[in-house]
């Protein structure tokens, strides 16, 4: 039996109707599926509410068992990339393993969604995956931080006639925060907001009270925001930091997290001189530990293609 032929794929294009299994399997690799079990779980309960949930597909890979899970599903601010996870676990992947099952899948999700709906493809890869000639490939970094892992708090390097307060954003603060969001995506070519589109940004992460601020007045000023982070990936003791800059702001919302989760995750480029924050917080699996990094740090790649023929998504 060929590689092809030993392989099914099955389309759910609802969340409520995913197989027991494949709930179970995302389940067991909360970390490594952060990519696509939150948001299954926000389309399950808004389906159960009869609300309404936009597009969203999920291929599921059997050889027999579950290879690989695809979503391509789409969020309030747009559709997202094409997220490809799988609960192999990374040493025992082989080039040709990924191969095929991206190859079926690819087979499998074109003629549902057609070419310009896949903008950007983001999976795990071995080291012997590289971008094609006609695309633009970005190496991911993947980040865990547990609660012993948190580095202790430094000194503040604030004057004293310098207010910090590190706090969730409140509604008086959308008009900066959407500034900082925009900033923010200015640094994710091609995926730069619109002041609209960052103000909705804005909106949407404070009211879900999923962003944090650091505040600074100086002397007798005006409180000024300096640095945002947003937590938008959430699932059973694992969260994910998908936005986010400053030391300080950082790590406090990190200890913050760790109170009630067991890891924070994150995806960071390998030529972000982010890199160096996050390292700093305790991050492991950035490339400058001196230590064996834990179970689950992989090395990932983002995928994009030219957006003079493919629509734009939210990333």
């Amino acid at each position: 039996m060929s590689g092809l032929a030993a392989h099914l794929v099955r389309e759910y294009f609802s969340a409520s109707n995913l197989l027991e299994a494949v709930w179970k399997t995302l389940y067991s690799h909360t970390a490594a599926a952060n990519i696509i079990l939150p948001h299954a779980e926000k389309v399950l309960k808004a389906e159960k509410q009869s609300q309404t949930v936009g597009s969203q597909l999920w291929l599921v890979c059997f050889s027999p068992r579950i290879g690989s899970i695809l979503s391509c599903t789409e969020g309030p601010l747009g559709a997202y990339p094409i997220f490809i996870f799988t609960p192999i676990p990374f040493n025992e992947l082989v080039g040709k393993d990924l191969d095929t099952s991206l190859s079926i899948l690819c087979h499998a999700l074109l003629p549902v969604v057609g070419r310009q709906r896949v903008f950007s493809f983001f999976l795990l890869c071995d080291r012997s995956q590289k971008p094609s000639s006609d695309t633009r490939g970005s190496c991911i970094a993947k980040g865990f931080l547990q609660a012993q892992h948190v580095t202790l708090h430094e000194s503040s390097r604030t004057s004293q006639n310098t207010a910090v307060d590190l706090r969730r954003a409140s509604l008086k603060d959308i008009d900066r925060v959407a500034i900082l969001c925009r900033d923010f995506s200015a640094t994710s070519y091609p995926f730069i907001l619109s002041p609209s589109r960052a103000w909705q940004e804005a909106i949407m992460l404070t009211k879900e009270r999923n962003i944090w601020v650091l505040e600074i007045t100086v002397e007798e000023g005006e409180p000024d925001i300096a640095s945002i982070v947003a937590v938008t990936r959430k699932s059973k003791l694992i969260v994910a930091i998908t936005k986010g800059f400053g030391l300080m702001l950082v790590r406090h919302v990190c200890e913050e997290l760790l109170v009630n989760n067991e890891r924070v995750v994150l995806y960071v480029g390998k030529d972000n001189g982010a890199m160096n924050v996050y390292h700093r917080i305790g991050f492991y699996g950035l490339g400058t530990d001196q230590t064996p990094p834990p179970d689950g740090i992989e090395p990932w790649l983002e995928v994009g293609f030219d957006p003079v023929h493919a629509s734009l998504g939210h990333w």
